[in-house]
């Protein structure tokens, strides 16, 4: 085999290495990506549920501010 088929064989091998590992760094970035969105939705859905729950005491709160307040 000549030089030239060697270098053209390894480049080829090379080719083949960077493309496999192209499509492996875009499977990962799909991947982070999916999961970054389900922590973005988590992280909504326990703000949305966190200002809830504030309102709830608050008007507990409120509450029994009045009803302590009749008591004295």
């Amino acid at each position: 085999m000549s030089d030239i088929d060697e270098r053209l064989d390894r480049l080829t091998e090379r080719h083949e290495a960077l493309s496999q590992s192209i499509q492996l760094l875009t499977a990962d970035v799909h991947a982070l990506q999916e999961a970054a969105k389900m922590t973005m939705n988590a992280a909504a859905s326990l703000l949305e549920t966190t200002t809830n729950l504030t309102r709830i005491v608050e008007s507990h709160e409120r509450r029994i501010t009045r009803l302590e307040g009749r008591q004295e």
